[in-house]
């Protein structure tokens, strides 16, 4: 009886120190250097299907398909190889197929004790596209800065050599050059306008409610387009008001939208577009290399051909866009304006189905 009694207030002690990990949506679990469990969070407990009590003082090792990739992991953390290790592996689990998962394993404070933290390598895959993207809107923030800057300066004096050359000629079927030199000079100042505004501005914060800055686009975008249009709204009303830019947010859900009724165009001919605005909570979610326990989900959904191919890799860089005449700003100042909010853009897109969604911090 003893030590049934030795084993559940060890448990019990390790419960305590690790009752972090609990909250974490990653399956985590501490072993020993002999890949016995001291801890396993709620998440992996659900993910194996068996019960932590079942779990605690189980070989970790024996859960995976290949178990000694793991034990010879543990085995090079013992020895002080490596202070982390990363690795491919698939989790068996009870009554349902093997799940594919990154392994990190890692040194903790305890003497013989390695923290084994399994990513879902579909949520590993997320993370690493997470990144990419914010490395990208600052890679695209910098060219766009850059890029207006140096055009500025030579288009003004462009178009003032036109002015003046045009003040000394007589003939007006020259006249008509040097208009069209002014008036491209102009569309290409338009063009650089729009490129450095988001630099411009200040962020003017304030109260946001999100809900208001979907009903305006949506004003907006049945006023442009009143017929073979339908815009559904699917509201979740209990999200709270946050602090944010409104002007910024509108144009942001505004530039998708629009974005969306243009390869809507088909189907707006024939009466049956669909466009619709959906606001839901996420809860305990990363994304932006941080943790939220609250965060907007805000999708812009459309049921058209969905992004070409060629360009889905690439649609919020600078001037890419999928229709001709199309200037390709739309999405870069849209994902601009997100992460000014400290959010991220994300697209899921397939003919028939393109998914915007938004992610923004709550309060």
């Amino acid at each position: 009886m003893k030590p049934a009694l030795a084993t559940s207030s060890s448990a019990a002690a390790a419960a305590g120190r690790f009752h972090a990990f609990d909250l974490l949506a990653t399956l985590v679990a501490v072993v020993r250097s002999n890949g016995a469990v001291v801890f396993a969070n709620a998440v992996l407990e659900d993910a194996l299907g068996i019960s932590r009590r079942m779990l605690l003082g189980a070989s970790l090792p024996d859960s995976f398909t290949e178990p000694l990739p793991l034990r010879q992991a543990l085995a090079g953390a013992r020895s002080n190889e490596f202070a982390a290790l990363r690795y491919d592996a698939w989790l068996k689990r009870l009554n349902r197929e093997p799940l594919p998962v990154h392994v990190i394993v890692a040194q903790s404070e305890g003497t013989d004790e390695f923290i084994v933290e399994l990513l879902p390598l579909e949520q590993q895959a997320r993370k690493d596209r997470e990144e990419r993207l914010a490395e990208q809107a600052q890679t695209n923030k910098e060219l766009i800065r850059n890029l207006a800057h140096e055009i500025k300066n030579p288009l003004g004096g462009i178009r003032g050599a036109a002015q003046l050359l045009e003040m000394e000629i007589e003939s007006r079927e020259l006249t008509e050059y040097t208009q069209v030199i002014i008036h491209e000079a102009d569309r290409l100042q338009t063009l650089v306008d729009r490129l450095l505004a988001p630099h411009r501005r200040p962020h003017m914060v304030g109260d946001v409610n999100i809900h208001e800055v979907c009903e305006r686009v949506r004003s907006l975008i049945l006023a442009e387009f009143p017929r073979g249009l339908q815009v559904v709204r699917d509201y979740d009303t209990s999200i709270p008001e946050f602090r944010g830019d409104f002007e910024q947010l509108i144009q942001t859900v505004l530039n998708i939208a629009h974005n969306a009724c243009e390869a809507l165009s088909d189907q707006i001919a024939q009466g049956h577009a669909i466009l619709t605005f959906c606001t839901r909570v996420a809860r305990q979610t990363t994304f932006g290399k941080q943790r939220y326990r609250l965060a907007l989900e805000l999708h812009v959904i459309d049921n058209g051909p969905g992004v070409p191919e060629s360009i889905k890799d690439r649609i919020f860089y600078p001037l890419v866009s999928g229709r001709e005449g199309g200037s390709g700003l739309g999405l870069t100042l849209a994902q601009t304006f997100v992460q000014q909010h400290h959010g991220l853009i994300e697209c899921d897109s397939t003919p028939g189905r393109t998914d915007f969604k938004i992610l923004i911090p709550l309060p």
